[in-house]
């Protein structure tokens, strides 16, 4: 049982769009990512995705709206819906989706990313 300090974890990485894993629990894994730009449109079927903007702005794109998620807002995105996430400037997520959850969900891109690190 250790502590997990955000700001140190998130100093250790550079790249966007590539989650790392930093716990686990209750088959769950807690990632942090950080993103800039527009990801692919996608979905998970069978998985919920809760997004907690650490630092920066989100836009959630929905189909039918755009959800705006700042600074210690989160969102959980429901299994099922189409969305794609999009950063005008760098934003720092923690999100927390069953271990078994594919970043691209249905969608294959040159950003899906099978084997996750662990920091």
């Amino acid at each position: 049982m250790e502590k997990v300090n955000l700001s140190q974890k998130f100093g250790l990485f550079n790249e966007h769009w590539a989650p790392k894993i930093v716990g686990e629990l209750n088959g769950q894994h807690v990632k942090l990512v950080k993103l800039q730009g527009e990801f692919v449109w996608h979905k998970h079927e069978l998985e919920d995705e809760l997004f907690f903007v650490v630092k920066g702005t989100l836009l959630m794109e929905l189909r039918d709206k755009t959800v705006t998620i700042q600074e210690n807002e989160f969102l959980i995105m429901p299994r099922g819906v189409e969305h794609r996430p999009v950063a005008p400037e760098e934003v720092w997520i923690m999100l927390f989706e069953p271990a078994s959850t594919l970043n691209t969900g249905d969608a294959e891109s040159d950003l899906t990313k099978t084997k996750l690190d662990w920091i």
